[in-house]
């Protein structure tokens, strides 16, 4: 059972993470699929070192989790239920723009640009 004290442990764990625009942009990429670092470097035009320091800091932060192959190391979300999370996250309309469609076309939530619109 997660107490306060580890819920906030989490929060400010994923807080770090996704404070940093390369971090974030590392878990986006991650959040397609596995990735390596010089794959990941590649993509996002950035330097291994740069990458691998990034992914240092998500794997100490329990977001990612490495799994060896051969002379590569495969990096990749550290769970299901943190990838949902995670994408759930992506796709919130913030109340930036209180007039922004919600990307959800369920949606139910009272106050929702999506059901204001209907």
């Amino acid at each position: 059972m997660l107490t306060i004290a580890s819920r906030l442990d989490v929060m400010n764990r994923l807080g770090r993470a996704m404070a940093d625009a390369t971090r974030s942009r590392i878990l986006l990429s991650l959040l397609k699929g596995p990735g390596y670092p010089a794959q990941l470097s590649r993509d996002l035009e950035l330097t291994r070192t740069n990458v691998s320091n990034h992914l240092a800091c998500l794997r100490d932060c329990g977001i990612v989790v490495t799994e060896p192959e051969g002379r590569q190391t495969r990096y990749e979300i550290a769970d299901a239920h943190l990838t949902q999370a995670l994408n759930a996250l992506v796709e919130t309309t913030l109340a930036v723009d209180q007039d922004a469609p919600c990307v959800d076309p369920e949606c139910s939530l009272p106050g929702c640009a999506q059901a204001r619109s209907s």
